[in-house]
């Protein structure tokens, strides 16, 4: 806000608990936390990797019998009200929410001056001078008009305190839900509190050493969790949810109840335990974990070395791509001009065998290479997605520099006026001190019924329009593929 380096309120701290005693003995005091014990574990905290989380808190609270007004204050700011749920450990069947109110009205400056239009308020400037009068406008300078009808303009950037009487009807210090709740019993009561909050997010980061040989790889994980959700959780008991969450099918009461289940598999000495949950997989970490409002924490949760892996290099002449049939391409010249560049990746399987054996949550991956000498260098990164145990991971770290690739059409041919046959030339030059195995892929983009007839090299098909030719290319050398395809429609 604009006036925040000059706002102070006189008097605020009072009016606040005189509003608290003036409540009577129907309105519950604030909320404070249970002391940590199995019943009540304080905050338990649950991430999703698509900017949700839930949060479960338990407090404490004095309850009358009868009907009964509570403030539950340091929510988070993101809540979503129409997921929050409420209820009595103590007295469960006997506590009821009879009504329940979201007031996200918070105080500023802005909304103080935007109140006070039309009433009595006195500001200081930096000179020492001080106004009082009725406020006409605080929108942009201040305008006061004194009780002899003398308005009075002061700049706003003069201003170094304003002074209100109270703080008006309707603006609170912090988002809170106000609960109608009746009770069958009074006295001390557990509560647990749930509901999901927006602006909390997490994903994972992991870090690559290459030895030097390229032939194995040591990987370390963090978990990056990202707070931008308006509340601080101390001591939380912090879960994070891997998979693709659709939010439309009630997920929320299936999450609720794994919150709350017994028996829960009992802390290990690692930071992070991994297990299924439902069609995901749940991360949690085995220690109280504060996360602070508007702050990015890391926990380490895998670490492995000597991980098999192989790196390869694949040549793409039309670049990739996503082709799409809306009919026989017979034009010639359609497709991109040759690609050159030859394509570096490291490939490892994420197997127990590979040296690594558990399921990775999707990040960005920063690959570092050893040196000679010494010390590591930053050679790439790329980004992965949710990967299963067993599966392989593919990370493309960047463009060779002594290995260049060169495609051309030598041939196109209509044979018929349902059939086309098209030849292409792909070179692969190798400039480094030692042979290499090139992948060359090549893609037939012009129709989905097609044939190669001729061929130079034996290839693999990688799938309904894509080929691969293996080449090895000695030092200083070149390999040529020729090929030709026939297309029918």
């Amino acid at each position: 806000m604009r006036y925040a380096r000059w706002f102070r309120i006189l008097g605020v701290v009072a009016v606040l608990s005189l509003a608290a005693c003036s409540a009577g003995s129907n309105l519950a005091a604030s909320l404070s936390p249970t002391p940590a014990h199995a019943e009540a574990p304080g905050v338990e905290l649950t991430v999703y990797n698509s900017d949700l989380g839930l949060v479960k808190e338990h407090r404490q609270m004095t309850l009358e019998k009868g009907l009964n007004f509570v403030r539950f204050s340091d929510v988070a700011a993101g809540i979503d009200p129409t997921s929050v749920h409420f209820r009595s450990l103590t007295d469960p069947e006997g506590t009821a929410v009879l009504e329940q109110n979201y007031e996200y009205d918070v105080v500023g400056s802005a909304k103080l001056l935007h109140k006070y239009v039309d009433q009595q308020i006195t500001l200081v400037t930096d000179d020492g001078s001080v106004y009082t009068g009725k406020l006409l406008s605080g929108a942009d300078d201040i305008i006061l008009q004194a009780a002899d009808g003398k308005v009075t303009v002061v700049k706003a950037s003069q201003v170094r305190e304003f002074q209100f009487p109270a703080l008006p009807e309707g603006l609170i210090t912090k988002p809170s839900l106000l609960w109608q709740l009746e009770a069958a019993k009074a006295g001390a009561h557990d509560v647990e509190v749930t509901y999901l909050t927006s602006g909390i997010t997490w994903s994972a980061d992991y870090v690559v050493v290459l030895a030097p040989d390229d032939a194995s790889l040591g990987l370390n994980g963090w978990v990056t969790v990202d707070n931008r959700s308006g509340a601080t959780y101390k001591d939380a008991r912090l879960k994070l949810i891997a998979g693709d969450i659709h939010r439309v099918q009630p997920a929320q009461e299936l999450l609720v109840y794994d919150l709350a289940r017994k028996g829960a598999p009992a802390p290990t000495p690692q930071q992070v335990a991994e297990r299924q949950f439902f069609e995901y997989h749940l991360y949690e970490v085995q220690r109280p974990v504060t996360v602070k409002d508007q702050q990015t924490k890391q926990i380490e949760f895998v670490s492995a070395e000597g991980v098999k892996a192989e790196k390869i290099f694949v040549y793409d002449g039309l670049g990739g791509g996503s082709w799409r049939y809306y009919g026989p391409i017979t034009d010639p010249n359609y497709g991109p001009t040759s690609n050159k560049k030859v394509m570096v990746l490291v490939e490892f399987k994420n197997s127990e065998a590979g040296g690594l054996g558990i399921p990775l949550p999707k990040g960005r991956v920063r690959v570092y290479k050893e040196d000679t000498g010494g010390g590591t260098e930053f050679v790439g990164e790329d980004e992965i997605d949710h990967t299963p145990k067993d599966e392989r991971v593919r990370l493309y770290l960047g463009d060779a520099f002594d290995i260049v690739g060169e495609r051309k059409q030598t041939d196109f041919k209509q044979l018929g006026e349902r059939t086309i046959e098209e030849s292409f030339e792909i070179s692969v030059r190798n400039h480094k001190s030692e042979a290499v195995e090139v992948r060359v892929v090549e893609h037939m983009f012009r129709w989905s019924e097609w044939e190669i007839t001729a061929k130079s090299h034996d290839y693999t098909k990688l799938d309904s329009s894509s080929v691969e030719f293996r080449v090895n290319v000695p030092k200083d050398g070149e390999v040529k593929i020729t090929y030709t395809v026939r297309y029918r429609w």
